[in-house]
């Protein structure tokens, strides 16, 4: 006779189970599985010209015309003769740095704000939101820009602006679920068990009050991407020569319309490296919108 399995593995399988008979999740996950592979073989695929920094990209003279694909670069070289497709690829790596450094410790500061401010409530309470109400009232790609403008450019400053600022969306949302979740049965009884405070927040609130923050955090990977992109587009984010798809995009940015007879003569400058940013945050969309249906209490049994 077969043992009954436990609710928490049931309620696992019934939920991995809805993700992937999403059409839209197979795609995002297929997607994401194609940037994992090449990010993790990204010294195989291109192996490094300069192994102090493999981030450099590599390039044979200092002409400001691109160049098409050839035998030699087969995505071609953008402005200053960078090899487009050693830029796409360890670019890979950059998007999964940037995304996963900023709302890695986005989540980290909102979720343990959120949750003492949603569980504490009071003069708290009061002081977490009202410093999030501040920060609220600039909008993130200017107060991101004062920060990196205030600290010195560079990719690094650009991740951790966007850091410092994007926690305050997660504070929000996690509190929001606290305050349901400290009123039910189950975290009264608690209490009344002498259950400390931290327990309570660690076993019975955080498990039950995370999912819509990390719903959102997917989604955000890719927009964390984008504004990094928009970021080095103007100058303040990578530095020329850098393997970052935004990078790439500004230096093609006096190519994307080609000479008058031939337009698209220099397609493959813009093309590829928009293609790359556009696919993934195509990938952390869809799966994102996956997760929500899949944990949506509303929907989740249909």
């Amino acid at each position: 006779m077969n043992k009954k399995q436990h609710p928490r593995i049931r309620e696992l399988k019934f939920t991995l189970s809805r993700i992937f008979r999403n059409p839209s999740a197979i795609i995002g996950f297929s997607l994401l599985f194609v940037f994992v592979t090449v990010a993790v073989l990204a010294p195989y695929i291109a192996p490094p010209k300069y192994a102090h920094n493999p981030y450099l990209m590599p390039h044979k003279g200092y002409s400001q015309t691109p160049k098409p694909p050839s035998s030699k670069n087969i995505f071609g070289t953008t402005s200053g003769q960078y090899d487009i497709f050693y830029g796409a690829v360890w670019g890979t790596r950059t998007a999964f740095k940037i995304g996963m450094f900023v709302i890695g410790v986005a989540l980290i500061i909102g979720v343990c704000l959120g949750i003492i401010s949603g569980y504490y409530g009071g003069i708290i309470d009061e002081i977490i939101m009202r410093v999030v109400d501040i920060i609220f009232a600039v909008p993130l790609l200017v107060l991101t820009m004062a920060i990196v403008v205030a600290f010195g450019r560079g990719l690094d400053k650009v991740m951790i602006a966007l850091a410092l600022v994007k926690w305050r969306d997660y504070v929000r949302v996690m509190r929001s679920s606290i305050l349901t979740l400290r009123e039910l049965d189950y975290v009264q009884a608690a209490r009344v068990m002498g259950v400390s405070n931290f327990t309570i927040m660690r076993k019975h609130i955080l498990p039950n009050g995370i999912y819509p923050v990390l719903v959102m955090a997917s989604m955000d990977i890719g927009s964390m991407v984008i504004v990094a992109a928009f970021m080095s587009f103007i100058g303040l984010g990578a530095p020329k020569g850098y393997a970052d798809w935004g990078q790439m995009v500004a230096l093609a940015r006096n190519y994307i319309v080609g000479p008058v007879d031939d337009p698209l003569k220099y397609w493959h400058a813009i093309a590829i490296p928009g293609a790359c940013i556009v696919l993934f945050v195509l990938a952390w969309n869809l799966i994102g919108d996956a997760l929500r249906d899949a944990f949506d209490p509303k929907q989740r049994r249909r």
